[in-house]
């Protein structure tokens, strides 16, 4: 009687072992699903351009708030405010932006104005230049550690601006170190 109580005891335990154990199966299974379907996080880090649409360098701005688009030419820079996936115009309402840095040592400040878009409504832009060709030379230079600063909504933003140093790096913002 001993045996067969033992016996009753164990196979109800697997029976109930095996009964629970095919609900975790599937919980794990789900979960196993859920977590191939979590790459959000990967995705983000490369939906997240490493250029801006106009081919030039990204500026992040607060929190990736908004991001900013550096791009030049011998001549003149120009600077396209941005969303926070850096894909879409931001019109905002000043008259210009500033780009600080350094030169040998002294500060120097440029002053970019306001040249709206055809798609800006009236009074705001998403489009600031500026025909500077000392800036032009000092922009993508690392030493003089450029700083864009502007102001949306009410609230100041400054952003470092950091170039690709081979001029068309597609994966050179990617901060997060994951390879693509």
């Amino acid at each position: 009687m001993r045996n067969f109580n033992l016996a009753f005891t164990i196979g109800a335990t697997l029976l109930i072992a095996t009964g629970c154990g095919s609900k975790p199966a599937t919980t794990t299974s789900d979960a196993a699903v859920e977590m191939n379907s979590l790459p959000p996080d990967n995705a983000d880090v490369h939906s997240h351009p490493s250029e801006g649409p106009h081919h030039g360098t990204l500026v992040e701005l607060g929190n990736e708030e908004f991001h900013a688009e550096v791009i030049h030419d011998n001549n003149s820079v120009t600077i396209y405010v941005l969303d926070s996936s850096a894909t879409k115009a931001v019109p905002i309402d000043a008259s210009e932006l500033t780009i600080n840095l350094m030169h040998d040592g002294t500060p120097e400040q440029y002053k970019l104005a306001a040249t709206p878009d055809d798609a800006d409504p009236n009074g705001k832009s998403s489009r600031f230049t500026i025909a500077d060709a000392e800036l032009v030379g000092h922009i993508d230079d690392d030493t003089a550690a450029p700083k864009l600063t502007l102001t949306i909504n009410g609230t100041p933003y400054r952003g470092e601006i950091k170039h690709d140093h081979d001029g068309h790096d597609h994966g050179g913002h990617d901060h997060s170190g994951h390879d693509h």
